[in-house]
C-alpha cells in the first residue's frame, strides 16, 4: 500500500516497505540528492533533515515512523533566492568539499528556527554531531551568527 509524504511542500506517494530509511525515500525514490549518506548510524549528520522542523537524521528515521511534513535542503530556498542561511553559508564560503554541508545546513537551519540569536555555546551544543572532515567549524560558526543578525534585521 502507497505511504503519502509532504515532502517540501508537495504530496510525494511512495511504495516501498515501511522500514525504509527516510534517506533512501528522499534520494532513489523522490530524486531529492541534495540529503547525503554519510554513516548509515546517525553519527555524522550528512543526512540531517527536518520533520515538522525539527532536525532529524534521516538515515535512521524508518519510512512508517516520519510523522510531518519533511522539509530537505532543497525546500529551504530555491536557486534564485536562498534562505538566509544559504546566503550566508556562500558569503562565508564554509564549504570545501560540500559533502557534509546540506546537514550542516539544516542543523544550522533548524537551531536558528529554535534559539534566534544563539551564543557560541548554543551553536556548538546545536551543530555537535554534524561532523566536517575538512574542518570549517569556525566558517560554520561564522555563518550562523550571521544569519542570526540577518535574521533579526529583516
Amino acid at each position: 500500500m502507497p505511504t503519502t509524504l509532504t515532502i517540501n511542500g508537495t504530496a510525494q506517494s511512495v511504495d516501498l516497505p515501511d522500514d525504509v530509511p527516510l534517506l533512501w525515500v528522499l534520494r532513489d525514490e523522490v530524486g531529492l540528492t541534495g540529503t547525503k549518506f554519510g554513516c548509515g548510524v546517525a553519527a555524522c549528520g550528512a543526512c540531517t533533515v527536518h520533520i515538522d522542523g525539527e532536525a532529524v537524521r534521516s538515515c535512521q528515521v524508518a519510512l512508517a515512523d516520519v510523522w510531518g511534513e519533511v522539509t530537505t535542503i532543497e525546500g529551504l530556498g530555491t536557486p534564485n533566492n536562498m534562505a538566509t542561511i544559504q546566503q550566508t553559508w556562500v558569503d562565508h564560503q564554509v564549504a570545501q568539499c560540500g559533502y557534509c554541508q546540506s546537514g550542516q545546513i539544516m542543523n544550522a537551519a533548524a537551531l536558528l528556527a529554535q534559539t534566534p540569536n544563539p551564543t557560541d555555546a548554543d551553536i556548538d551544543d546545536a551543530m555537535q554531531g554534524n561532523l566536517c572532515r575538512c574542518g570549517t567549524y569556525p566558517r560554520i560558526r561564522a555563518a550562523i551568527k550571521d544569519a542570526a543578525q540577518r535574521i533579526q534585521e529583516a
